[in-house]
């Protein structure tokens, strides 16, 4: 295959190491020249720097969107009208614009379209999604994930104030940067009908977006969930808990392990990560996965419709917050 990386900032640079570890095929790069990162690695790769004339020219099979976040349509409609497949990074766009049409025209192109949820892949939420299809703690009656990471921290050879994440510009802000919780807890818990959210710039970060979040989740199957974002914390914490009405399940992203505590045998047990994880796992499998669907004609496991459906849940949080008052989305 043929594949098109557009935007080589960490990200953009990790797929491309993917891809080249997986033997995908031959790697283009679309470049601006605004990375802060060394060339040394894309030295001698081939690389363009218009958008038409590398569609027309290299015929890719899928294009990787990889760009700040305000600018992912302006690749992704043009990708998919000339037939590729994309890996679109999350969140898929900064606002609701233009979504429809990328919608409409890979409906039309009949083109696979994986959003970058790379957590989807994380052996410890595959297990808890196993445990819920079991019903091993009865119906959920409410989660809370927490998030805080300090975004100063997230790429020490820049100024972290000028990164996407950083400005609203290029669709930053802690909700957007960080939308991963939206996305796993619509796939584990079920839709969301309803969103109330409060936002707040207190990290002293200097920066022109929000720096932490809380929002309240009520899903369409009755339970509750809680979702704390920030940029602020030290050192990071990423976890989840589900509570249900005969057990309780507790993921630590740290080490990965999962526990998961009945009621009805009062005992509880620990599912450990392999010795040979690590964070690229997941985006090595995503990359994996994408092939597959291409070389299969099989729809991803998260596609355009999941990233449309974590969108809604982004930007009724800043609407709520903005508005102060609950957003009803489904």
């Amino acid at each position: 295959m043929k594949i098109l990386i557009a935007g080589l900032g960490s990200i953009g640079r990790r797929h491309l190491r993917n891809f080249q570890a997986v033997n995908a095929g031959e790697c283009v790069l679309l470049r601006t020249r605004r990375s802060t990162l060394p060339n040394d690695e894309l030295a001698g790769l081939p690389s363009e720097h218009n958008l038409a004339e590398a569609l027309q020219k290299h015929k890719p099979d899928i294009v990787v969107v990889s760009n700040p976040t305000s600018l992912h349509l302006d690749v992704a409609i043009p990708a998919a009208e000339a037939g590729c497949h994309l890996l679109l990074e999350k969140p898929i766009s900064q606002t609701m614009d233009r979504v429809s049409t990328l919608a409409d025209i890979v409906r039309q192109q009949d083109v696979r379209v994986l959003v970058g949820f790379q957590f989807r892949f994380h052996p410890g939420l595959q297990h808890i999604k196993q445990l819920l299809d079991e019903d091993a703690i009865g119906p959920v009656t409410s989660v809370h994930v927490h998030w805080g990471e300090y975004l100063p921290a997230w790429h020490p050879w820049e100024d972290y104030r000028i990164g996407y994440a950083a400005r609203s510009d290029l669709g930053g802000g802690v909700l957007l940067t960080l939308c991963h919780p939206f996305d796993y807890l619509r796939w584990l818990i079920g839709e969301v009908e309803a969103v109330s959210a409060m936002t707040a710039q207190e990290g002293g970060l200097d920066i022109e977006v929000e720096d932490t979040a809380n929002v309240m989740l009520r899903f369409i199957n009755g339970a509750l969930g809680t979702v704390h974002l920030d940029y602020v914390q030290r050192p990071p914490s990423h976890v989840l808990q589900i509570t249900g009405q005969r057990g309780h399940i507790l993921w630590d992203n740290a080490h990965g392990a999962v526990q998961c505590y009945r009621t009805d045998t009062a005992t509880s047990e620990t599912v450990e990560m392999d010795s040979d994880f690590e964070r690229n796992t997941l985006f090595i499998q995503e990359v994996k996965h994408l092939l597959n669907c291409v070389e299969n004609d099989t729809e991803p496991c998260v596609n355009l419709a999941d990233g449309i459906a974590a969108q809604r849940i982004v930007l009724a949080a800043k609407e709520s917050s903005t508005e102060r008052k609950e957003i009803i989305i489904s």
